[in-house]
């Protein structure tokens, strides 16, 4: 179980939403290459970059921000955001991203998953944002009319690396992970499942810890890493007890 730390960008800025609302945003670093240099000195494994501007354009739009990034630490970074052709997909793999991650075009275009994961094996995620069941698009702007398991169960075959499933309405409220539906899913297919949307406290590191929910492969946390809610040491010693009792 790998616990996420989240940098979102926007406006070059790192920054936490609720409910997925570019109008309710809260700045909480000016710079993001300092937050993920923060991160990695907390000793989280594994970073997880939105370029929110990107999700509502199609593109990139804090590049400058995601490559600072990568030139501060040398943990892994998955990044999401506005990658909706194949060009994009390659030019993060090139610039170090280690992972993307596909959402919006997971919906509108599943053929550029398919062969983007063909030819990146392990470093193609999707990300299914959920809204009332529904997958969520553009940057959580429209709401598509297909659940989140049929999207994922597309990807069956397709060598996808993991689905990142957020529950918006949860996201950035501080009302816990919705562990319910997120174990659901992961039960019904066979790809990795990472748990995302309302990360709140301690408790959810130990849910997530349980047996029932041994099929999740992580969990991101936003909000309650920025606001203090959240210990990092704690949370981190708690999953490598884990690990190693396992």
């Amino acid at each position: 179980m790998i616990l996420f730390p989240a940098v979102d960008l926007k406006n070059g800025q790192c920054v936490r939403l609720e409910q997925g609302d570019m109008a309710r945003a809260t700045v909480f670093n000016l710079d993001p290459a300092a937050q993920a240099r923060a991160f990695a000195e907390q000793g989280f494994e594994y970073l997880h970059v939105v370029d929110l501007d990107g999700a509502f354009a199609g593109r990139p739009m804090n590049a400058l921000a995601v490559e600072a990034m990568l030139k501060a630490v040398t943990m892994p970074v998955q990044l999401g955001g506005g990658i909706r052709d194949l060009k994009t997909v390659e030019a993060w793999l090139d610039k170090g991203i280690a992972r993307v991650i596909i959402g919006t075009a997971a919906v509108r275009d599943p053929e550029l998953v398919r062969g983007a994961a063909r030819k990146f094996p392990g470093r193609v995620a999707v990300g299914l944002d959920a809204r009332d069941g529904r997958v969520a698009v553009e940057g959580w702007a429209e709401t598509s009319q297909v659940t989140a398991l049929e999207i994922a169960q597309r990807f069956e075959d397709a060598g996808v690396a993991a689905i990142i499933f957020t529950d918006i309405a949860r996201d950035g409220l501080l009302k816990g992970l919705n562990l319910d539906a997120t174990i659901a899913l992961a039960e019904r297919i066979s790809i990795p499942v990472i748990a995302s949307g309302g990360f709140a406290s301690i408790e959810d590191v130990k849910a997530l810890l349980e047996p029932g929910a041994k099929k999740l492969a992580g969990a991101i946390a936003g909000r309650a890493l920025y606001d203090g809610r959240l210990d990092p040491a704690a949370a981190l010693t708690l999953i490598r007890n884990a690990r190693a009792a396992a």
